[in-house]
């Protein structure tokens, strides 16, 4: 394959990488709690460099880049934007951490607080996994026993009885593994956030971090630098036949 193709099929397979995050991102656009994706690119070295024939800096025409390929996906766990609901069973975590839910996958962590009540008045997400407590069981309200809030410390409170919600944060961010639209899997220990960090509200959601507008510029950019690398793919293999051609025709 001529060099100048090869570099145009990398750049063209890294932009349809970030078009499909971009896509992904978009789709989660009304989704609370979502933590858009950035795909993250690398220069690549040439083919001869990479399997060690060749020793980078030599100055040789080998010594040239690669084109980019996709380095990662990594995650923007900037805060969204806050949205009021009105809705006693929607918080949100106003500062950093994460509310612990058990799934049948084991323990998750969640910015998304669109909780309900079940039936039975354990706290639960939409998809009807329960919310902890720091106790590390679920939290229960019973509506027998009179009316109940949150406190701004994230802690129910009704007749009496304060149950902390289970807050946690991670060593690292980096060390969550997004786990379907907006839950995430720790790699290492949480560990609760200290008392005089813990600011909850009641009655607001934290909604996706796609922002919709910048989203749309991100995908027609890359949209057009795919149609770019492909049409250089397209010029050269008819340079190359038109090559071939007057060769075998010569």
């Amino acid at each position: 394959m001529p060099y100048g193709m090869y570099i145009s099929a990398e750049g063209a397979q890294a932009q349809a990488k970030r078009m499909e995050v971009i896509a992904n991102n978009l789709a989660n656009v009304n989704t609370p709690g979502y933590k858009r994706d950035v795909a993250t690119f690398q220069a690549r070295f040439a083919e001869a460099i990479d399997q060690g024939v060749v020793t980078p800096g030599d100055g040789g025409q080998e010594d040239l880049g690669g084109g980019v390929m996709t380095h990662g996906v990594r995650t923007d766990f900037s805060l969204g934007a806050l949205q009021h609901t009105g809705i006693e069973t929607d918080m949100v975590i106003a500062g950093e951490g994460f509310f612990q839910i058990a799934t049948d996958r084991g323990n998750m962590l969640t910015r998304a607080g669109n909780f309900t009540l079940s039936p039975t008045g354990q706290l639960e997400t939409q998809s009807g996994d329960l919310v902890l407590g720091a106790g590390g069981g679920p939290i229960t309200i019973d509506p027998t026993l009179g009316p109940w809030q949150v406190n701004g410390e994230g802690a129910i409170e009704q007749a009496g009885v304060i149950t902390p919600l289970a807050i946690v944060r991670p060593r690292s961010l980096g060390d969550l593994v997004k786990v379907g639209e907006n839950l995430f899997s720790p790699l290492g220990d949480v560990a609760p956030v200290p008392q005089a960090e813990r600011k909850v509200r009641s009655g607001f959601l934290e909604m996706s971090g796609t922002n919709a507008t910048t989203s749309m510029m991100e995908m027609i950019e890359t949209s057009r630098a795919f149609e770019a690398n492909m049409k250089l793919i397209q010029n050269q293999d008819h340079v190359m036949g038109q090559l071939i051609g007057r060769v075998l025709g010569s």
